[in-house]
């Protein structure tokens, strides 16, 4: 039952991977005129995540209902749109199927409790944050900042760690990376990654204690190091071309959770 609710969630995922990264462009375009006291820019149709409908994208044609079943419409257009013929990216099915998927484990893992209605919260935004981090290097604020406050909201009662371990485990997340930031800025004169990071392992601190960092940051920076080695080996791309490390973390993050505290007993035997 689920993983079913998975695959609607998975589709509304997919929304707000392409959308929120518009909406917070358009935002910053407005800022920036009214900052440089230039002319307004022109409102332009109402977007955000409901306005407008689904549409195709090149023809934009509104979608039927039918043509928005998560994966079966997909698959019975053999991946093109019903009305121009253009070709539809099987990333659209990929994120529906793999939100079914991490939600049928999450399901599993916590069982029909409080804590599931949680733990599903915090992968789905994870899966939004990481499409958006791959799509953009950005991770907006509108999601992390929210995922930081639910976590220590539900610590309150003890739901995945208690309140003091989420607490400090916030607050080392953040200072972590930021202090790796500035040391390696120092350093080097360049920016190693974005605010983004720190907000979102302050998050993953938030909801699985400050003894979960360590194995996070472990997993993410080995993850991250090899796919880093094969892009620039095999894939020949440049070093100076930056990698975002939201995916990493949130994989990490979802491993912790969905494996409990066996990385941690390992890695923090106190």
């Amino acid at each position: 039952m689920v993983a079913v609710f998975g695959l609607a969630i998975g589709s509304f995922l997919n929304v707000v991977i392409h959308r929120l990264p518009r909406m917070m462009e358009n935002e910053w375009k407005m800022q920036c005129a009214e900052l440089a006291g230039a002319e307004p820019v022109p409102a332009g149709p109402r977007y955000n995540l409901v306005v407008p409908g689904s549409h195709c994208p090149h023809c934009s044609t509104p979608l039927r209902v039918i043509d928005n079943i998560p994966l079966v419409s997909w698959v019975a257009l053999r991946g093109k749109c019903g009305h121009c013929g253009t070709r539809i990216s099987a990333r659209y099915p990929i994120v529906e199927a793999l939100t079914a998927a991490l939600s049928a484990l999450v399901a599993y893992r916590f069982g029909f409790t409080p804590a599931l209605l949680l733990a599903l919260a915090f992968t789905w935004t994870l899966v939004a944050l990481t499409f958006i981090d791959a799509d953009t290097t950005l991770l907006p604020d509108d999601l992390t900042l929210p995922l930081l406050w639910l976590g220590l909201g539900s610590n309150v009662f003890g739901t995945f760690v208690p309140l003091k371990d989420a607490v400090i485990g916030a607050m080392a997340g953040y200072l972590a990376l930021w202090s790796i930031y500035w040391l390696f800025k120092l350093a080097t004169g360049k920016e190693g990654m974005g605010y983004g990071d720190f907000k979102l392992l302050a998050a993953l601190g938030a909801w699985m204690g400050w003894k979960a960092l360590l194995p996070i940051v472990l997993l993410s920076s080995l993850v991250g190091a090899i796919v880093g080695i094969v892009l620039i080996v095999l894939a020949r791309r440049g070093r100076e071309i930056p990698i975002p490390f939201g995916p990493y973390l949130a994989a990490a993050g979802l491993i912790i959770l969905l494996t409990g505290d066996t990385f941690t007993r390992w890695l923090v035997p106190l």
